[in-house]
């Protein structure tokens, strides 16, 4: 098996997604937060794609922003994630969606110094 050279960002994602809990979920957008690049969603979806098997990366765990599953609904994929996050306690409503206020992993990225100095009123 050929050795697949990370970049920095991808190293993060897996870092990160590797600590998410059981029963919590994160969004692609968070983890590219939390990755350092709040613009690089869909950097996470094409890591999670690619090194999910070789970093045995909890997958079912990254959902899209609106705290749905990103695969076609009903697809095999779909029904195995939905399934997988079921059994870690996670429920869904009745259109596929998810409480993220209740499910949602609270890790947030650390303020820049220029932002936790920076006054309420300039936020």
């Amino acid at each position: 098996m050929a050795v697949i050279q990370l970049s920095p960002f991808s190293k993060k994602v897996i870092e990160t997604i590797l600590k998410i809990p059981k029963g919590k979920v994160a969004t692609y957008k968070q983890i590219a937060e939390l990755a350092g690049k709040p613009q690089g969603a869909r950097g996470v979806s094409w890591i999670l794609h690619s090194c999910s098997t070789t970093y045995k990366l909890p997958w079912h765990r990254v959902l899209n922003s609106q705290g749905r599953i990103s695969f076609e609904v009903e697809s095999r994929n779909y029904r195995e994630q939905k399934k997988k996050l079921e059994k870690e306690g996670v429920e869904f409503s009745a259109d596929g969606k998810l409480d993220l206020l209740k499910f949602q992993w609270s890790k947030r990225p650390a303020k820049s110094k220029s932002q936790a100095s920076k006054p309420k009123m300039f936020s």
